[in-house]
């Protein structure tokens, strides 16, 4: 048994390999491409390209790995019972849910891979590629000057035009500068001739101009032209040769930025902060915090996994979660029309039982009450404190539609592989075109379904655990009812049980007509 589960396995290293590297160029060439105006023109070295391309290959890798699993099985399997070696295997007693352990099992332990690529490293890369993203965008294209072209050297604020550039030197003959960096005045400078070189810092660029004038008109005075005649005039624009530079500080990351353990220490926070401003709500009417909508505690699957980190390894698991500060109390505040002090905790009809017992954070952040016995005032409280639960939230709804996705599609890996072996036994005479036709159509409802799944979880519509994971079940059911039906499946490689039932129907209408025809 172990060398037919390693000829199984080896059946499918081959394909997977090559799907993997062709799905992966494919996501790749298509993103880069896409990011090509801001690489290019800005006088790049290399190896920066090549960070930029290899930092982007993490989150592509997460969404092929699963595609290259399916297209693997279906076309292993295909070719294996084209070859009639899955009759060979059924003729020796041997049961086709048999030869797909090995696969489940490869997909089970792809699946466990993928959570920790997921988890650790593609937010790492995230980061890091939002990071260097972010240093790219603030350099500046490498300046070039070209005659008779009005030249943008600072964007939007200074423009050079030179009527002819003296060929294999820096001599300019009929220039004319608009400078706009002044938002109060507009000034305009002409001259004969001048010199164009880089300073010796490498950053700033020297302009010498002979023989001109420069017009200028302030925005207070229109009516007003003032003209400045020169023989010689020195102009320093800063930043020209601008060199990439390195963000090494960091700054905030995103939620497509942060692990697990990070995504539901940010839970955690936003959900003791959307309780204190219901207990608060309660307080001034019970009748608006019961029509808020509420998606339940912090537990779920981050919390579960996080627990688990910290089990086995909590060095690694401490060392992810950030320093959460002790919130302070609630401070009591006197409504606007009770004129007594709305108390800290709910009642006994509080849903947000759980957080109840954790530290209490202040509801609004610089809102006060309204002073006065009006109840404008209360409602316009009560509205900012809407708002601030509102807000929560979607902190609450993203973050779980976060740790939920980086779990369901590792889990895809599995499902896919159970998927596609029983549609390969099933259609053993279709070749690439079943691997070609079914892969596109799995993919299509798989990425449709998560993306469609996690834009109704991120608005309330659903909860995030069906939105990410509801995909991945119906796959699954299909996959398990037609492994339970591998023994009604073509007892040739001449046909299937599809081909075999077109047969019959082909037959049952010969008859039905034959029939009539002789009625007739």
């Amino acid at each position: 048994m172990r060398i037919i589960s390693r000829y199984v396995l080896r059946e499918h290293f081959g394909p997977l390999v090559f799907a993997m590297s062709a799905l992966t160029s494919l996501l790749l060439l298509n993103y880069i491409s896409k990011q090509l105006p801001q690489l290019v023109g800005k006088g790049l070295p290399w190896t920066v390209i090549a960070e930029f391309i290899l930092l982007s290959l993490p989150f592509t890798i997460a969404m092929t790995l699963p595609m290259a699993v399916l297209v693997a099985t279906l076309h292993a399997f295909s070719r294996l019972a084209a070859d009639s070696e899955i009759t060979a295997f059924k003729a020796s007693g041997m049961a086709l849910p048999r030869l797909m352990a090995p696969v489940l099992g490869a997909g089970l332990f792809l699946t466990a891979l993928m959570v920790w690529f997921n988890d650790q490293v593609m937010p790492a890369s995230n980061y890091a590629l939002q990071t260097l993203t972010n240093d790219i965008a603030r350099k500046k294209p490498t300046f070039a000057l070209r005659p008779q072209v009005i030249n943008e050297v600072l964007p939007s604020r200074l423009f050079l035009r030179a009527g002819r550039l003296e060929g294999g030197s820096s001599e300019m003959l009929d220039v004319t500068i608009f400078d706009f960096t002044s938002p109060t005045r507009r000034r305009t400078i002409h001259a004969d001739s001048g010199h164009v070189e880089l300073a010796a810092n490498g950053h700033d660029m020297l302009l010498t101009l002979r023989n001109g004038y420069m017009t200028e008109i302030a925005s207070q005075e229109p009516h007003r032209l003032q003209r400045v005649f020169f023989a010689r005039n020195h102009v320093r624009v800063k930043d020209i040769g601008n060199d990439l530079e390195r963000n090494t500080q960091g700054g905030m990351k995103s939620d497509r930025e942060m692990t697990v353990c990070e995504l539901q220490a940010k839970l955690i926070q936003a959900v003791q902060t959307r309780d204190s401003v219901l207990r608060t709500i309660r307080g001034l009417s019970p009748y608006v915090a019961d029509s808020l909508p509420f998606s339940g505690g912090a537990f779920g699957s981050g919390a579960a996994y996080c627990g688990t980190m910290r089990t086995v390894l909590p060095e690694q698991a401490i060392a992810q979660a950030p320093a959460q500060s002790t919130p302070p109390p609630v401070v009591a505040a006197v409504p606007p029309d009770t004129g007594g002090p709305i108390p800290a905790g709910g009642g006994a009809g509080d849903r947000p039982t759980q957080a109840a017992q954790a530290p209490s954070i202040p509801p609004s952040a610089g809102i006060l009450p309204v002073a006065g016995d009006s109840s404008m005032g209360k409602s316009v409280w009560l509205e900012s404190l809407k708002t601030q639960y509102v807000m929560a939230e979607r902190v609450i709804n993203g973050n779980r539609v976060e740790i939920e996705k980086k779990f369901a599609i590792a889990t895809a890996c599995l499902v896919f592989a159970l998927l596609g072996a029983p549609i390969a036994f099933r259609f053993p005479r279709a070749g690439v075109g079943l691997t070609i036709g079914v892969s596109l159509a799995v993919f299509g409802v798989y990425y449709i379904g998560l993306l469609g799944g996690e834009e109704l979880a991120r608005r309330g519509y659903l909860p995030p655990a069906i939105a990410m994971w509801a995909t991945n079940a119906i796959l699954a059911v299909i996959g398990l009812v037609l492994t339970a039906r591998l023994g009604h499946e073509g007892t040739t490689t001449r046909g299937s049980e599809m081909s075999d039932q077109l047969a019959r129907w082909n037959d049952a209408l010969l008859r039905l007509l034959g029939r009539k025809t002789a009625d007739a």
